[in-house]
């Protein structure tokens, strides 16, 4: 028993062994055709094997087979397939028949391509021949028009004619593994056939109803809902829920009435998938509110991320969005995603401060290009949203732009190829560049018609947020503006070439017409660890220096000739912002200054020498001032005399104002040495100064000129000046010597003191005020004591020549001109002198002529004795009163040596020039004899007046 069981076993050991192994060592060449042949009537399809054929006996019968294609090789059919591996299970009892019946097919390494649009409607049906079938996929690759699905794997079944097919599988899509089931039914008498989807992937899941249409194409409505949809689309990461109506046509998959519910907030919209000519997928959204930073940063992520190179496009539209947190309205735009391709179209955007804003662009690789288009009516609003600092900026400033400008951004740098806007009327035109990385390099080009800083630019200098604001990057900087203004200062056709490099600012060359003048200026500043200016020069030229003069201060000499010279002017320098060494070489006409500085910007203090010189100092004068009044033609010639002018000071300069602790004037022959300053600080320029001088010739006045008296400087001006003086010149009066004068000028208001001066021998001491009101008014005070009188006082026919002389004045006058103060001259006036000399009059000679017993001799001798000789004075006293330019002589008594005496009265009118002058000398007996003088002041006529005295001598006789 045992051995016959043995043997059954070893029997069946080898029958098994003979069914697995003799199948396998057979030739099944001559059977290729044949089984293909039966395959391909049986699967309605044609069929090519390509590699080996094996049967295999066990478990199960299949036919194994290497190389296949199913459908032609041509592209013509709808549906080709080719596998690695076929392995057919197949019924054994048809087979022995020479029949092939399937009942379960394993591909294996499929690659499945349909061809999309189908060409036929049974390319989406199950084939007649799929009765009872089980099949599986493995290992495959789906290929839809130009679509391919990697990783595509799966289980077909169908139960035979009347059931529906079922397909359950997946693939990978976008690197995502994608579970798919799909359950196709049997078409109806209608040629309608129901069809059931569902997906699901990465968390989300998609399911869909509907029919297969017998002209091709599919109807019915899919649901989809997931905790992140960016996983799935370039969108913001968030949960979604979405419903829709699905169209499915030969070219065309379209998701209608979209129902999307992203990030809790709902959209509406649609999404279509193209399939020919090639693949795209194409969404729509309107919103309510969207979040456009996250929204660039998916499209972005996904234009890197190429994951399955499917062409996608976006259009947005939102009523509210927010941007950087930037509130923004009436978002809209398209953006196309192909590939590494972005392109933008359409967009549009209302920014704050009702700003419009559209862009259009596209990239290539890493490179975008936009085209950008703005119109901003409020752009202080916009730029203040957008979180810019205007704070320190003029409010009128900012306040419209429009514009255009492409924009090129790639990893490397930013660029703007091209930009023409107008920003508050000015025309703005140019291009620029923003190289990224650790330190940045910008590169700007800008053409201006005009250039307004006023308002824009901080007013004070702060050196530390200078230096901090420009250490961070380097740039270079190439401006041209027909016309710039700063701090009411004109510019024009400025032309600027300037560079930013590891903190060292290099201007190449800045040409400009600066009030005239035409001036080019060059250097360098390093600004870390300490601001350094090297190699700077300014060179500078004007045919006329009146614009220049325009710049200085308010009490600069704007008005005077020397704004028609020539101007030309050289500056050059260099060293550390505390001690910048500058040398300045300047010709105005024939002007010359020199100076060599040291200048302290911090502080802004600059201490330094300077030297001016002119060849002639009455000319430079009469080009500073005009030439004399009426009546003085050569005032400065007269006052100075013909020489040159020379000024060496030591001069420091700042914020404060200008001192100089040695000065010294050499005009003419004026002679001047000291020190001064002028305060800035105040209402009003402070000018004080010690001075001291050789000789100091003063000008000539012409009493009676009409021009008016430069006084209006007194109101622009405060001084304290104090001067001492070896000798005082003034044509027509006697040397001064040795005077002390003290200036004050306030509030317009000037007081000159004057002590310890000797005026031949004697002392003279006063004051002189002078009020440049609307009217101006002079006051003056002055006592003389002592004084030697050595020449006629009064260059009259009837005068003191000789003597010791007191006189005290006080005078007030009124008016512009000398002309109207001598008009207006009043006051007192006291004079004594004595132990001097009358001439033009012997008052002795007089009285003894009256005594001479022959009356025609007396009469001869009064005459003589009026008219000739002099008289030796004991005392002399008098007065005058003067109102309104009249001067009337009071209390005039003579004594002469011997006991003479004489009297005189009248007026002297100073306006006019005129005088009416009557002297009567007592007789011992009888009237009095007398003297008239009578006429102008330069040349009055002399009259003996002893008529009475002669009737009354004839009376006698």
């Amino acid at each position: 028993m045992q051995r016959s069981l043995l043997i059954l076993a070893t029997v069946g050991l080898c029958l098994v062994a003979a069914l697995w192994g003799v199948p396998r060592l057979l030739d099944w060449e001559p059977w290729r055709s044949t089984i293909a042949d039966l395959a391909a009537a049986r699967l309605g399809r044609p069929v090519t094997i390509t590699g080996p054929i094996r049967l295999v006996l066990l478990p199960h019968p299949q036919i194994e087979a290497e190389g296949i294609v199913i459908g032609g090789d041509d592209g013509a059919e709808d549906v080709t397939l080719t596998a690695r591996t076929l392995r057919l299970r197949v019924a054994l009892p048809a087979l022995l028949a020479k029949q092939i019946e399937p009942r379960e097919i394993v591909l294996s390494g499929v690659d499945l391509r349909i061809a999309w649009p189908p060409a036929t409607v049974p390319a989406l049906r199950p084939p007649a021949w799929l009765t009872v079938l089980e099949a599986r996929i493995e290992d495959g690759r789906l290929r839809i028009g130009e679509l391919t699905l990697e990783g595509f794997a799966g289980r077909l079944t169908t139960g035979g004619v009347a059931e529906a097919l079922r397909f359950e599988g997946g693939f990978v899509w976008q690197s995502l593994p994608v579970r798919f089931g799909a359950t196709l039914g049997r078409a109806g008498w209608d040629a309608i056939a129901p069809l059931d989807i569902s997906l699901a992937v990465a968390g989300a899941s998609l399911s869909g109803r509907g029919i297969l249409q017998p002209e091709g194409g599919f109807e019915g409505r899919i649901e989809a809902a997931g905790p992140d949809l960016s996983v799935l689309l370039p969108t913001p990461p968030g949960a979604f829920r979405a419903t829709a109506r699905l169209t499915a046509g030969g070219d065309l998959l379209a998701l209608e009435d979209l129902n999307l519910d992203f990030q809790g907030a709902a959209s509406r919209g649609a999404v279509a998938l193209r399939l020919s000519p090639s693949p795209r997928l194409d969404i729509a959204l309107a919103a309510a509110r969207l979040d456009l930073d996250a929204w660039a940063g998916a499209l972005r992520a996904g234009a890197s991320a190429q994951r399955a190179g499917l062409p996608l496009s976006v259009d947005l539209s939102a009523e509210a969005a927010t941007f950087r947190g930037v509130g923004l309205r009436r978002l809209r735009g398209a953006a196309a995603l192909d590939g590494d391709r972005l392109v933008l179209t359409d967009v549009a955007v209302l920014l704050p401060g009702e700003a419009e804003v559209e862009i259009a662009g596209a990239n290539a690789g890493t490179r975008l290009e936009l085209a950008v288009r703005f119109t901003a009516p409020d752009l202080r609003g916009t730029l203040a949203a957008l979180g810019a600092p205007i704070g320190a900026t003029d409010p009128a400033r900012l306040r419209q732009a429009d514009g255009r400008f492409r924009l090129v951004w790639d990893e490397a740098q930013a660029e703007v190829p091209e930009l023409l806007a107008t920003l508050d009327g000015t025309q703005v035109s140019g291009a620029g560049i923003w190289r990224f990385g650790a330190r940045p390099a910008i590169g700007v080009g800008l053409t201006l018609d005009r250039l307004s800083l006023d308002g824009l630019l901080p007013v004070d200098w702060d050196q530390v947020a200078w230096r901090d604001a420009l250490s961070g990057f380097d740039a270079n900087l190439r401006l041209d503006a027909a016309a710039l203004d700063w701090r009411q200062g004109g510019v024009e056709r400025l032309a600027l070439d300037a560079a930013l490099d590891q903190g060292r600012v290099t201007l190449r060359r800045a040409t400009a017409r600066v009030a005239g003048a035409d001036a080019i200026l060059s250097g360098s500043l390093a600004l870390a660890p300490a601001m350094r200016f090297q190699d700077v020069s300014l060179e500078a030229s004007a045919a006329r220096a009146e614009g220049v003069f325009g710049l200085m201060p308010a009490f600069w000499l704007h008005d005077s000739r020397l704004a028609a010279l020539p101007l030309t002017l050289r500056l050059t320098g260099g060293g550390p912002a505390e001690a910048v060494a500058l040398r300045l070489a300047a010709e105005l006409g024939e002007l010359r200054l020199e100076t060599q500085a040291v200048l302290d910007l911090p502080a802004v203090r600059v201490n330094g020498s300077m030297t001016l010189r002119h060849p002639g100092a009455p000319r430079l004068l009469s080009e500073v001032f005009g030439p004399g009044p009426d009546g003085m033609p050569d005032l400065w010639n007269d006052w100075l005399g013909a020489g040159s002018l020379s000024v060496v000071a030591q001069v420091i300069a700042g914020r404060q104002g200008i001192s100089s602790e040695r000065l010294e004037l050499v005009a003419g022959d004026l002679r001047l040495s000291g020190q001064g300053a002028i305060a800035l600080d105040g209402p009003r320029p402070r000018l004080t100064a010690r001075l001291m001088a050789e000789r100091l010739p003063l000008p000539r006045v012409a009493p009676r000129a009409t021009a008016p008296l430069p006084l209006g400087w007194l109101r622009d001006w405060d001084a304290e000046i104090a001067l001492r003086a070896a000798r005082v010149e003034v044509p027509g009066l006697p040397l001064l010597e040795q005077p002390t004068i003290a200036l004050r000028l306030a509030n317009g208001a000037a007081s000159i003191d004057m002590t310890q001066a000797r005026v031949a021998g004697g002392a003279l001491s006063g004051q002189v005020r002078i009020e440049a009101g609307a009217v101006p008014r002079l006051a003056m005070e002055m006592r003389l004591a002592g004084a030697a009188i050595a020449a006629p006082l009064f260059d009259l026919p009837l005068d003191v020549t000789a003597g010791q002389i007191v006189v005290e004045a006080s005078l007030t006058a009124e008016g512009s001109a000398p002309a109207a103060l001598l008009a207006t001259l009043s006051g007192q006036v006291q004079m004594a002198v004595s132990a001097g000399l009358l001439g033009g009059i012997d008052v002795p000679a007089v009285v003894a002529a009256a005594a001479l017993p022959d009356q025609e001799q007396a009469a001869v001798d009064l005459r003589r004795g009026l008219l000739t000789g002099a008289t030796t004075i004991e005392r002399l006293d008098a007065g005058l009163r003067i109102e309104a330019g009249r001067a009337t002589l009071t209390g005039a008594r003579l004594v002469a040596e011997g006991g003479a005496t004489a009297s005189a009265a009248g007026v002297v009118d100073l306006s006019r020039g005129s005088i009416d002058l009557q002297v009567a000398v007592p007789t011992r007996a009888g009237p009095e004899a007398g003297l008239r003088l009578a006429g102008s002041l330069e040349a009055p006529a002399r009259v003996a007046e002893i008529a009475a005295w002669t009737r009354w001598r004839a009376e006698r006789d």
